[in-house]
This record gives C-alpha cells, sequence and structure tokens, in this order.
C-alpha cells in the first residue's frame, strides 16, 4: 500500500507542476496580448480561443485528483458526529467507491468525444486562422480518470479515524 500512495503522490506532484504551468503560461500569455494590444495596437492573434479551449481546461480538470486527495470534494460529514468509528470508515468507502464509479463513467465518455475529436481535427477558426482544439479535449479524460485512480486507491486505503476525545481510549 504504501507503493500505492507513493505512485499516487508522484503522479500528483507531476499535475500540481502542470497546473502551475497552465496558471503561469495563462498569466504570460494574457499580459503579453494586453501590452501589444495597449502599446503596439497589434493583440496576439486567438488569445481568446486558446485561453478557452486550454488554459481553462487545464485549469478545471488537471487539479480534480489532487482535489480528491486532499479530501476537498465529496464528503459526508452529516452523522459522521454520532456514527462510530468503523461505521465512519463504512461511510467513507461507499463514498469512494460511488466517486470511483462516476469518474471512472466520466473519464469513459469524455475519452470517447476525445477519439472522436481527434479523429476529426477539431478546430476553431480565429482571425482566418485554423487552431487545432482537439488536445484540449484529452484533459477530461486525463483529469477524470486520475481522480478516478485517487477514490480507487482511497476505497482500498481509506483514512484513519482518530479516536475521538469524549471515549475513553
Amino acid at each position: 500500500m504504501r507503493l500505492l500512495n507513493t505512485l499516487q503522490d508522484r503522479f500528483l506532484a507531476v499535475l500540481a507542476v502542470l497546473g502551475a504551468f497552465a496558471i503561469l503560461a495563462l498569466m504570460v500569455h494574457v499580459g503579453i496580448d494586453i501590452t501589444l494590444r495597449n502599446v503596439a495596437n497589434a493583440p496576439i492573434p486567438a488569445t481568446y480561443e486558446i485561453v478557452s479551449h486550454y488554459y481553462m481546461a487545464a485549469l478545471a480538470f488537471i487539479p480534480l485528483a489532487w482535489v480528491e486527495r486532499s479530501g476537498g470534494m465529496v464528503q459526508v460529514e452529516v452523522l459522521e458526529g454520532v456514527m462510530g468509528p468503523r461505521l465512519v470508515a463504512l461511510s467513507d468507502r461507499i463514498v469512494a467507491l460511488i466517486s470511483t464509479v462516476i469518474y471512472g463513467a466520466l473519464a469513459w465518455v469524455t475519452v470517447e468525444v476525445a477519439l472522436r475529436s481527434t479523429a476529426t481535427g477539431t478546430f476553431v477558426m480565429a482571425q482566418s486562422t485554423r487552431l487545432p482544439t482537439w488536445p484540449a479535449f484529452w484533459l477530461p479524460p486525463l483529469g477524470f480518470g486520475l481522480a478516478a485512480m485517487v477514490t480507487a486507491i482511497r476505497l482500498v486505503t481509506p483514512r484513519r479515524v482518530a479516536p475521538s476525545k469524549d471515549l475513553p481510549s
């Protein structure tokens, strides 16, 4: 299990670097576009399309697995205060199972869309220039697939429940 968690942490570190790169690229690209537009009246062509199809898609889907790993997505805590540690662990496993199935289904569907977009060479027209957008269609399956992996790992290695301070140890 330690190897599984180590591999997961390495994947998530790569995702963090990719996410940071996407944010920096977005800021630099838009900053240069604004500067060129105001100083030289020569904006970078297709900035809007690149931002909306690439950067925003990357920022929306790449962090899913990282957010899942940090426990920031789906949590069921309504009755956790009255549940015992075993029931909490069972609830966590059920939530992890449901999340894995949903993320897996979303990954499957978005892979099919990405395959179709790749096969047809999906693009948008930006100022008389064809901007290929099919590579961006691979970001959702990547994000959903890695989130499914994280929730599946959580299914087999659930969080440790600390003993309650109200109950004797």
